[in-house]
């Protein structure tokens, strides 16, 4: 049974890559060098060209570095490589919840020194080539430290409870650690803004003036309650700009980068703001939240009825059964099944962004709408003409020629 573990983790990480390179190649079927009539009027001859060039590079780096790790993850299974690395945790101690902390600290450390070079690459090569790059060498290596810190800490003390749990609940442990997720995936959403992005940016309330006056307005026309409207130095990284809510009830925020405000008219950044209020509105936020749980509910109790499978250990090379061995080659075995829900949760999140273009196109100007979205798409310099089959896969918003032509619906109306 171990041999057919064995090779069903094997199929199942080559048919991944081969797909996601063959949406890879169809995605650049859709490049030219000719200004498409459809992008005419958002994007000029040159600036087409530019994106075009970006998107190129990414293309390649990204091939190149998902090729590596690809090779990389199939080395650890043909050669029992996490057999090797949880051998090493072992030897360093008998109890079950340490050996687990290692033996993931172990191999997200090496994954991470892995990447380091292609981040590095990416930051200070291609983004700063084409004008984005505003990171410094030592906020980039204060970055990846925090960022360990934080992994570290919430990450592996998430782990080592629900290990701990298991070994007093045994069979029944999905249930307690399903509690404990649920409980952690609230507080996160009503605090992440709070607690973790303070470690890595600045925010500062959105000052007095004709801003907040209007977005006040606003938010009043449409009975929404906001008090916090928060500014984030996304400058201090990137010159690219964007904008997001975060929590629910008296938590939640409005976020808006700095890059931003400086790069949009008032009314621009209202009907940005109207769009995040339509999330809200739209209960999109309490949504996610609740299809995110109820997975997690799923994931974890058909975990609890393999954990104890000798088979999925043996398929790692590994005799003795245990917690993170089962979770790693659980993990392998389950992603057909994530890869179906998060092309379901990429459908409902693309109908999700046109309800709130709606609520804003509804609810205050779809053209100012419909601007904003043009300028954050060449400042960006986002790809304006995906291949269809990649949008379906892969993207969680619609393409903007799609929601402009949605706002055109509005624009009409009014």
């Amino acid at each position: 049974m171990h041999e057919i573990l064995f090779w069903l983790i094997i199929a199942i990480l080559v048919l991944d890559f081969l797909f996601e390179k063959y949406l890879d190649y169809l995605n650049t079927t859709t490049m030219s060098e000719t200004l498409p009539d459809e992008v005419k009027g958002i994007y000029d001859e040159g600036k087409y060209k530019k994106q075009q060039a970006y998107q190129r590079e990414n293309h390649r780096i990204g091939i190149f570095s998902s090729a590596v790790s690809f090779l990389l993850t199939l080395a650890m299974f043909l050669f029992y490589g996490f057999a090797f690395v949880n051998n090493l945790a072992w030897g360093f101690t008998g109890n079950a919840i340490l050996a687990a902390l290692l033996f993931f600290g172990m191999i997200m450390f090496a994954s991470n020194i892995i990447d380091i070079p292609f981040s590095i690459y990416d930051t200070f090569k291609i983004e700063e080539k084409y004008g984005f790059n505003k990171t410094t060498p030592k906020t980039f290596v204060l970055d990846i430290i925090k960022g360990w810190l934080v992994g570290a800490l919430i990450g592996g003390g998430l782990l080592a409870l629900v290990i701990f749990i298991y070994q007093k609940t045994q069979n029944m442990f999905w249930i307690y650690a399903w509690i404990l997720v649920a409980v952690f995936s609230v507080f996160m959403t009503m605090f992440y803004s709070n607690i973790i992005v303070p470690l890595f940016n600045k925010q500062t309330p959105l000052e007095e003036g004709e801003l907040r006056d209007a977005i006040q307005r606003f938010s009043d026309k449409v009975g929404f309650k906001l008090d916090n409207i928060f500014v984030i130095d996304g400058s201090k990284r990137s010159t690219k700009a964007n904008a997001y809510f975060t929590g629910f009830g008296a938590k939640k925020r409005i976020v808006l980068y700095d890059t931003l405000i400086n790069d949009m008219e008032t009314e621009e950044l209202v009907a940005v703001l109207a769009h995040e209020i339509g999330h809200y509105k739209k209960k999109h936020v309490i949504q996610g939240l609740l299809i995110s749980l109820i997975q997690t509910g799923v994931i974890l109790f058909i975990f609890s009825l393999l954990i104890d499978s000798p088979a999925l250990g043996k398929a790692l090379g590994v005799e003795e059964p245990n917690f993170h061995i089962g979770l790693v080659a659980f993990g392998i075995l389950y992603s057909p099944v994530s890869f179906v829900l998060g092309i379901f949760m990429n459908v409902l999140s693309r109908k999700n962004e046109y309800q709130a273009d709606a609520f804003a196109a509804e609810h205050y100007k779809p053209e100012a709408l419909a601007s904003a979205l043009k300028k954050l798409s060449v400042k960006n310099l986002s790809n304006l003409t995906p291949h269809p089959k990649f949008v379906f896969f892969h993207y969680s918003h619609p393409p903007l020629l799609q929601r402009l032509a949605h706002l055109k619906k509005f624009e009409k109306e009014n």
